[in-house]
């Protein structure tokens, strides 16, 4: 048998990809990196791309920081591998615990370890669930997302994931119910102004909770910014108009901060940004800055002790997996941490922000951008046919497709989402760096929009 002999043939030949545009793949091959120097990887070729998807959100502090890598070394000689079943667990597991409620906005809470947000997202799912049964109410298991939002891949948070990609699995599963999106540009009714868009969408969350009945409901799930969805924040208000008649029902509020937290908003959380309490918070990515993979479930103070009453009653907590509270995972972390909060990243996040806004607002001056979006270091470029009317290229252009592989021709990595192309670079750009991604993105905008416009 003749083995194919290219680094991208090969990886066609024995890789599945997920979430890849396959015509692209047949056409242009595979990108095979082979290591990363700050913010840029380096292919096989030698070629280096300015990665401003920071990796899939996540490599903030860069793909060689030292610190994150000594971090890893020191903890593989000391202790490279456990669990935190059976009453076990490492002492890096405890501190990251002590640490990750310190930096949350809860006064006291409790955490529990997954390999992914995916899975962190189902463990809160499953939470609920036995929180609800424990205390009397089984048949409180509804879940409640919005469509376009994105919380991951397993069964269960695929089915709160509002995409219609999850069709083809025959998703979602019974009980999840999505809501409307609340991206006011999209969505937002004629002559509707911002403010009764949002009295609008609560208006339906309580038809929903009336229809469905409260006591059939276990939690509503919301990114402060939908990420993978394309980067929509919130209409201004949203997040104050659902909280009090979630409250009013007895629903709790998880805050999915898979991406938004430690810094990508601008401060720690997202739910800071936007001015809310959850009850508890899924984190991710940032939490390891991708030198690890970890999630984490972030219980606030009267589900910690809801869960807690739950377990006693019960004497275990049957749910866990093997990796959960990993000591390497857990020093990577804590030093992440760390590194985000006192090493000047969340600082120039702040810093850049207001002229990486700026370059956006001066590119959704071109007649193909409907419209630019964004907060702190995760924003969108809308790509439309007609800006009045807010049409959309034909889905055949793939025009966002077309604009990412233009840029990785030039030497930049960014993310086509739908019609738009989301930029979410790592914390350690520099003013240099951002000029880069800015002509890059430009040159590419004006090629593919001369050939489809």
């Amino acid at each position: 048998m003749n083995q194919p002999q290219s680094w991208e043939a090969r990886a066609e030949e024995y890789s599945l990809y997920g979430f890849t545009d396959m015509p692209t793949i047949h056409r242009r091959g595979t990108v095979v990196v082979t290591h990363g120097e700050g913010p840029y990887v380096v292919d096989v070729h030698g070629k280096r791309y300015l990665d401003a998807n920071s990796g899939l959100w996540n490599m903030v502090a860069g793909f060689d920081h030292r610190g994150l890598i000594d971090a890893a070394k020191a903890q593989y000689e000391r202790f490279p591998g456990y669990h935190a079943f059976f009453g076990r667990m490492s002492d890096q597991t405890v501190m990251l615990s002590e640490k990750l409620v310190e930096v949350s906005p809860f006064d006291s809470g409790k955490v529990f370890y997954t390999n992914s947000g995916s899975e962190a997202n189902d463990t809160m799912v499953k939470m609920l669930w036995f929180l609800h049964r424990a205390e009397g109410k089984p048949q409180r298991r509804k879940i409640l997302t919005r469509w376009n939002a994105y919380h991951g891949v397993t069964a269960v948070s695929a089915s709160m994931t509002g995409k219609p990609y999850n069709e083809v699995f025959g998703l979602p599963l019974p009980g999840f119910i999505h809501l409307t999106c609340p991206h006011y540009w999209r969505y937002g009714e004629v002559g509707e102004s911002e403010e009764q868009f949002v009295a609008r969408l609560a208006r339906e969350l309580e038809e929903v909770i009336q229809r469905e009945g409260a006591d059939t409901i276990a939690g509503f799930f919301a990114e402060p910014v939908m990420g993978a969805g394309g980067v929509i924040p919130p209409a201004k208000g949203y997040f104050q108009a659902i909280q009090p008649i979630l409250k009013k029902h007895g629903i709790p509020l998880v805050s999915d901060e898979v991406i938004c937290g430690f810094g990508r908003t601008g401060n720690t959380w997202g739910c800071q940004t936007y001015g809310f309490t959850p009850d508890a918070i899924i984190s991710s990515k940032n939490l390891t800055a991708g030198f690890f993979p970890m999630g984490a479930v972030i219980l606030g103070p009267d589900l910690a002790g809801r869960v807690q009453a739950a377990v006693e009653a019960i004497e275990e907590f049957p749910h866990g997996f093997t990796a959960s509270g990993h000591p390497v995972g857990c020093a990577v972390a804590l030093k992440a941490i760390d590194v985000v909060m006192n090493e000047g990243l969340a600082e120039n996040v702040i810093r850049l922000a207001p002229r990486l806004e700026e370059n956006l607002r001066r590119l959704a001056q071109k007649p193909n951008i409907g419209e630019y979006r964004g907060v702190g270091f995760m924003w969108a470029l809308e790509a439309v046919r007609d800006k009045a009317t807010k049409t959309p290229f034909e889905a055949t252009l793939s025009v966002s497709e077309r604009i990412a592989n233009t840029c990785t021709d030039l030497g930049l990595i960014c993310r086509p989402l739908g019609q738009s192309v989301v930029l979410c670079p790592p914390f350690i750009l520099t003013d240099g760096q951002m000029d880069e991604m800015f002509q890059k993105l430009e040159q590419a905008l004006d090629e593919v929009f001369a050939e489809v416009a």
